[in-house]
């Protein structure tokens, strides 16, 4: 019997491989590009600013397909120029009581995570405390406190009348937006901090009013971040992946009760 397999063509398989290898390559790449691009972008959550509904340490997934897309959908899209692809394609109204994940209008390339409580054309105001919306207070619940322990983190304020010194205790309070929209807001310097009395603001068109859930320790819309532009929402944070109290693979610091977490 002859073999038909000549050295020359048994040369040409391992080119072969290596092409097949090259190319998956190169698919997986084009899929996780249109995968981050306009499906899902993970996030990761790196202040205390919307404790205790987000902690440190969450791995976010963000869906981008929720209210349409700017060039803030695509990565590196703040290199682009402003209004590439139009104000947004395939706009969608976002709601109030969304947690949103959008860029910082004066700085294109910074990622903010907060929860949208003002729409276009509505009043604004906090009063000791209490959000109010178009002149109305929203109502308010309180529950059991957000125990945790004390850290150096710069945003952990606590409640000087309760908290000890290895111990940080915030109040905690279930808010219900106009729409229903019920979720936790903690409190850790009483009525009276800085942020709880604002002047009005009243949102433009085409731009939204941004709260973070830790009142006393949020850099928001109250503050120097201001309105935020239609164009500059990346999208809507959707789910908790895992979450970690320390580096990712100090698998013991692990918060197992947050995995696969629907964000509320």
């Amino acid at each position: 019997m002859s073999n038909n397999t000549s050295p020359a063509r048994a040369a040409e398989k391992p080119k072969e491989s290596f092409g097949e290898i090259v190319r998956t390559i190169i698919y997986a790449l084009l899929i996780a590009l249109v995968f981050r691009t306009v499906l899902f972008q993970p996030f990761s959550i790196p202040s205390g600013s919307m404790k205790s509904t987000l902690l440190i340490g969450d791995y976010l997934f963000v869906s981008k397909y929720s209210y349409g897309y700017s060039r803030y959908s695509l990565p590196y899209g703040y290199l682009l120029p402003e209004g590439f692809l139009g104000d947004r394609l395939f706009f969608s109204e976002p709601e109030r009581g969304d947690v949103i994940v959008f860029k910082k209008p004066t700085e294109d390339e910074t990622d903010y995570i907060k929860r949208l409580v003002g729409l276009p054309g509505d009043v604004i105001k906090v009063r000791q405390g209490v959000l109010h919306i178009n002149g109305e207070p929203v109502k308010i619940e309180k529950v059991e406190p957000f125990v945790e322990a004390r850290t150096t983190y710069r945003s952990q304020a606590c409640d000087p009348a309760e908290s000890t010194p290895r111990i940080c205790i915030k109040q905690r309070f279930i808010e219900t937006l106009p729409n229903k929209v019920a979720h936790v807001v903690l409190d850790a310097n009483g009525p009276n901090a800085p942020s709880d009395n604002t002047s009005e603001f009243r949102v433009p068109q085409g731009q939204y009013f941004f709260m973070g859930d830790n009142r006393d320790n949020s850099q928001d819309s109250r503050m120097s971040l201001g309105f935020v532009p239609r164009e500059n929402l990346v999208g809507r944070a959707e789910m908790v992946l895992i979450s970690s109290e320390g580096a990712f693979w100090e698998v013991w610091k692990w918060r197992g009760d947050r995995f696969f977490t629907w964000i509320n």
